[in-house]
């Protein structure tokens, strides 16, 4: 089928299947089943989308995605965990922005797509969930927070360890002062990882809108490594496995302490060390230091260390500990009594005191059921989610805080939170925004 006429069927022929569920405005009753779209068809996407539609009050109406066998492939997935019920299709994301039949949707495009997307969403009363990093920059993250708070919509951010119990307890036992005074907190994301070469630039797939994928980043050729995840390691698109990853770790620890101000300071060393030379442009090492009032915190990253691991899926789903010294995405917090370790996305967490004794600890589940399900009642409840943007916009700044200070060469900046500026730092603030405009930025008034 070539397609053209798959575009043809796909609106034609499935078009009924969604015909018969309340429309976008309508108050959603107990058992009206919320209706959700899906941009971007990866694997993120995919599972996040699977997951929503495995329970009895969603159904997914739509996806987009600007590659057509991707997008296919993904449909006749979704109709099986549905019971055969075929989304409808799209190329472009305004067929699912003007779908009366899409109360929310799934945002899992590219990073840099991320922002974009979500903003014109909640411009045409979607409400939103979407991947992290929810930025691909400190300015643009300021905007998608205008743009949910002016259309009033529910805006989840995809850093689900906010809905896990676990964290929750681990919050609560950090704020009731058992650990004493915390004045060190050490966030990691110590993994594995290859040089990258691009190599050949390959052809792009028939009819693939290469100038739409590259969206608000700057005018480069097609190669076709970058498309199929290479972009991990270029700026234009995304911050690198600190933005890709560590984030996870940085929201959560941002979150057990309360949320507090955004730091005043931050400082970087490292570089691409283990793999320089290679075609990446994102550090392989990365220490950043954070300044807060009356505690630092540090970030530690790297792109090389192969006997790191993270949480695996017996841990995540077991009553199990990693084995904290190799523990890749794990989180230390030194008090003046005791200290805790804490992993993400189920890794549990426990207090030690002084000879290695365990004083307290809990076991933790991986929490993608609770955060979705925090999404889906919001959507009802109108009530602000556990991730919601405003959240989401504290710890992401102090992501895109400390990649900053690596890319102007390694520097200590001084922040100024209530403008999003960097004191005294023309080259620190130009990295805060994107500098080229085209058809696909983010407009100042949203």
């Amino acid at each position: 089928m070539n397609p053209i006429k798959r575009r043809t069927f796909v609106k034609a022929g499935l078009a009924s299947s969604v015909i018969g569920f309340p429309s976008l405005g309508q108050a959603l009753g107990a058992n009206d089943r919320v209706q959700v779209a899906l941009v971007g068809c990866g694997g993120r996407g995919t599972q996040v989308t699977s997951s929503l539609v495995s329970r009895s009050d969603v159904v997914c109406t739509q996806l987009c995605d600007i590659h057509e066998e991707r997008l296919v492939r993904t449909a006749d997935f979704i109709a099986k965990q549905q019971g055969g019920r075929k989304p409808l299709l799209a190329t472009h994301m305004e067929e699912i922005f003007a779908n009366k039949d899409v109360d929310a949707v799934v945002v899992a495009t590219p990073d840099h797509w991320h922002t974009p997307t979500a903003i014109l969403a909640c411009q045409a009363g979607k409400d939103v969930y979407v991947e992290k990093p929810f930025s691909h920059n400190i300015w643009e993250g300021r905007k998608l927070v205008e743009a949910a708070r002016k259309y009033k919509r529910v805006v989840q951010v995809g850093t689900q360890n906010r809905s896990a119990p676990y964290n929750l307890a681990a919050r609560d036992y950090i704020q009731s002062g058992k650990l004493g005074d915390i004045r060190l907190v050490k966030v990691f994301n110590l993994k594995g990882g290859g040089p990258f070469h691009l190599g050949a630039p390959g052809q792009a797939p028939s009819g693939f809108p290469w100038k739409t994928w590259l969206g608000p980043a700057k005018a480069r050729p097609y190669h076709s490594k970058i498309f199929h995840g290479g972009w991990h390691y270029f700026w234009d698109y995304s911050g690198g496995d600190l933005a890709d990853c560590g984030i996870h770790q940085l929201d959560l620890t941002i979150m057990v302490l309360g949320d507090p101000a955004t730091p005043k300071s931050v400082s970087a060393s490292g570089g691409r060390l283990q793999h320089k030379g290679d075609d990446g442009e994102v550090p392989d090492v990365e220490i950043l230091h954070y300044d807060y009032p009356g505690f630092v915190m540090t970030f530690e990253h790297s792109h090389f260390a192969n006997a790191m691991s993270k949480i695996n899926g017996k841990i995540r789903s077991g009553d199990q500990f990693p084995y904290w010294p190799q523990c890749a995405t794990r989180i230390e917090f030194y008090g003046t009594k005791d200290n805790m370790m804490l992993g993400r996305h189920g890794g549990g967490w426990q207090v030690f005191t002084s000879g290695g004794r365990v004083v307290e600890q809990q076991y933790g589940r991986h929490p993608d059921p609770e955060h979705q399900q925090n999404f889906v009642d919001c959507i009802r409840n109108r009530k602000r989610p556990n991730a919601d943007v405003g959240l989401a916009q504290g710890s992401t700044t102090v992501m895109h805080m400390g990649n900053i200070a690596h890319r102007v060469g390694n520097q200590k900046l001084q922040f100024d939170a209530g403008a999003d500026r960097f004191i005294g730092n023309d080259a620190a603030n130009l990295l805060a925004k994107r500098q080229n405009v085209n058809p696909y930025s983010v407009k100042e008034m949203v």
